[in-house]
């Protein structure tokens, strides 16, 4: 059986308040297409269909457009992610079993499939470690573990189905070893978001999503990464998603890209180079990331590259030999930082002091809640 392995679609995000719904509804137009051509016998979505758990009107309607054509071509089966609302988005999911539109989004069904052909598709939406340790009476508050009872659960069921039924995980989290762009919201609990890659030993194939780059962390374990680039850092990322043929013999994958809306990309120099030199031809039609390195911060400087570069986006300014000026933006100084770590910096600055362990507690204990909130919105 082939199977088609998208994810994080976040469908109603923008780029630099640039719209990019009409790219999106490219890119389902592209996977209409490729199910179609290629005899797709399923499609998996891996989390974050939406890129809030109150989407856009707009957003949804594409959504909804897309699932309604796919359903004429192939089954789906799709989970929520943490950007996803999971009630909203599992709303009607009885009803849309009988379409072939398979919503799993309710933890306790990680180890009830969707069968489809001779494989057992297992939906495992994203674990919020907080909601389901008590329900699974877990001593371990962290994603290894609820991912682990996910996945015992899962074992036990393909293991009462007996052999010569294949097996295929969807699944939302952060697999050690993976990379991670600007684009991705933190997920980490108590300091830790990573969970072993080990944990999905026993399936012929696990369909991952939350990391925005394509990765194939094993054969038989891979990230499709999103369809567009949703920030600077993803400039090298080829865009796309799997193709994945479960055979007897084993499993075969085949990356194929999507179309690329506007390419991005992050340039830097004097100014006078920029605005001049030929060798920058090529970045005139890009969204592009730019940083000065003039000893003197330019004047009107966005305004002038626009002149030559329409679609420049972002300023930065780093002058040569460094200094003061050269610092880095908010937003690059806390990339791959925690929530906890940046709150903890506050409060460190506000107090003349670090965070004692008791103000990391509650810090910790208030991003906690946030996330049990915004799972349950």
């Amino acid at each position: 059986m082939r199977i088609l392995h998208t994810s994080d679609w976040h469908l109603g995000r923008s780029f630099h308040r640039e719209d990019l719904l009409a790219a999106q509804a490219a890119f389902a137009d592209h996977l209409v297409e490729t199910v179609r051509a290629e005899r797709v016998g399923c499609v998996l979505i891996s989390g974050d269909v939406y890129d809030r758990a109150l989407p856009a009107v707009d957003a949804v309607r594409l959504f909804d457009d897309t699932l309604g054509r796919l359903k004429d071509l192939t089954r789906v089966v799709l989970i929520a992610g943490n950007h996803d609302s999971a009630r909203r988005l599992g709303f009607g999911s009885a009803l849309m079993d009988a379409s072939g539109v398979h919503v799993r989004t309710d933890f306790t069904r990680v180890g009830e499939p969707v069968v489809v052909g001779d494989a057992a598709v297992y939906g495992i939406p994203y674990l919020e470690p907080e909601l389901v340790r008590h329900e699974w009476e877990l001593d371990e508050r962290s994603h290894a573990a609820t991912l682990a009872e996910a996945m015992r659960r899962v074992r036990a069921d393909i293991a009462r189905r007996g052999p010569g039924l294949r097996s295929v995980v969807l699944a939302h989290a952060f697999v050690t070893g993976g990379e991670a762009s600007e684009s991705e919201r933190d997920i980490s609990v108590g300091g830790s978001s990573h969970v072993p890659a080990a944990v999905f030993d026993g399936v012929d194939y696990a369909a991952l999503g939350h990391l925005h780059g394509r990765w194939s962390v094993t054969d038989r374990v891979r990230y499709s990464g999103s369809p567009l680039a949703y920030s600077f850092s993803e400039d090298r990322h080829v865009k796309g998603f799997w193709l994945v043929d479960l055979r007897e013999d084993g499993v075969t994958a085949e990356f194929a890209e999507a179309p690329v809306p506007r390419r991005i990309s992050r340039i830097r120099g004097r100014i006078d180079d920029l605005l001049t030199d030929a060798a920058f031809d090529k970045y005139e039609d890009r969204w592009l990331q730019v940083t000065l390195t003039d000893p003197r911060r330019p004047s009107a400087a966005m305004e002038r590259l626009r002149r030559r570069f329409p679609h420049a986006l972002v300023l930065g300014y780093e002058p040569e030999g460094g200094g003061t000026d050269g610092a880095r933006t908010w937003s690059e100084r806390v990339a791959e930082r925690s929530e906890l770590d940046i709150a903890g910096d506050f409060v460190a600055e506000m107090t003349d002091g670090p965070a004692s362990t008791a103000e990391r507690a509650l810090l910790d204990e208030a991003f906690e809640h946030f996330r049990r909130k915004e799972a349950l919105a």
